[in-house]
């Protein structure tokens, strides 16, 4: 079983930036590939980014050329840096371990307009 714990949501105005933190435990997490989902009110939970062990990295269309993941093993965390924020960004946002079934208790992310 993984622990997922995600941090660095809040309220930002449009063309803000944040940047999202999931901190992983319990797992090998250098063996995993991780992923970022939001799910807005409403609406069905979508994938945002994900990354393979490797730094393959793979974005929802939408957020291209904005949104960055990236992953520090040594520190079993991985980031999702928002760029260029919307308000329609707006959403809970959760980290998982691909496949692990495992999810993180999400953070608010708020994009005003």
């Amino acid at each position: 079983q993984v622990l997922l714990v995600e941090s660095g949501g809040g309220l930002v105005q449009a063309g803000g930036s944040l940047r999202l933190s999931c901190v992983a435990s319990g797992s090998i997490f250098r063996l995993n590939a991780m992923g970022w989902y939001r799910q807005a009110p409403g609406k069905q939970r979508e994938l945002v980014a994900a990354i393979t062990r490797g730094g393959i990295t793979n974005y929802l269309d939408s957020v291209k050329g904005r949104f960055t993941v990236s992953r520090d093993n040594a520190k079993k965390t991985v980031y999702l840096q928002m760029n260029s924020l919307k308000p329609e960004d707006t959403a809970v946002y959760y980290c998982t371990q691909m496949g692990s079934g495992s999810w993180g208790q999400g953070t608010q992310v708020t994009v005003s307009s």
